[in-house]
């Protein structure tokens, strides 16, 4: 069954792979020409990354290896959101599992998309303020060092590259405005 996408016609859809976390999918299309073609895409589940910011305006980030890069990735607290769990729910249990961080004060910055031309993955941004410690529950896979440092620090280390992490990018950037904006400066 035929159906519209925008200026694109999906004539056929084939998922070629799926797990827990990912989709791909093979479309044949009529493209915006009405030439014929196939476009591929990935679906992700949703997610949240959060920048817990201390009342000395020290932010707590995550260091760990990620497989992908292949490397030790300097990041935001992040993760997927499970079922239909709500943004703010998937970002306080992050808090919680990942860094052992509780927060009073929360406030949404937002969303991103990954990169529009090929994955759908939408990813809630937050803001976590009046901070308590609490135990940490990673799972057996996260292996995790947190990393505490001024704000200014964390926005500098995204200037120059040394934090790459796409959502955390924005989320430092976000979060320094917002504060900024709000008298707050870290």
């Amino acid at each position: 069954m035929t159906r519209k996408h925008g200026p694109w016609t999906i004539q056929e859809s084939t998922r070629n792979y799926r797990n827990e976390f990912i989709e791909v999918i093979e479309d044949e299309v009529l493209q915006p020409d009405d030439e014929p073609g196939r476009y591929a895409t990935v679906r992700m589940k949703p997610g949240v990354s959060l920048l817990p910011v201390d009342a000395d305006g020290s932010v707590t980030l995550i260091r760990q290896f990620r497989y992908a890069l292949g490397r030790e990735s300097l990041e935001a607290v992040s993760g997927a959101i499970d079922g239909d769990e709500p943004p703010l729910e998937a970002a306080r249990r992050e808090a919680r599992e990942a860094a052992g961080i509780e927060a009073e004060e929360w406030t949404e910055l937002g969303r991103i998309d990954i990169d529009t031309s090929i994955i759908h993955c939408p990813v809630h941004l937050f803001l976590a303020q009046g901070l308590t410690l609490a135990e940490t529950d990673r799972e057996g896979t996260e292996e995790m060092e947190s990393v505490r440092l001024p704000l200014a620090e964390a926005v500098q280390r995204v200037m120059q590259g040394e934090i790459t992490h796409g959502p955390s990018c924005v989320l430092i950037l976000k979060a320094a405005r917002h504060l900024r904006e709000q008298g707050r400066d870290a």
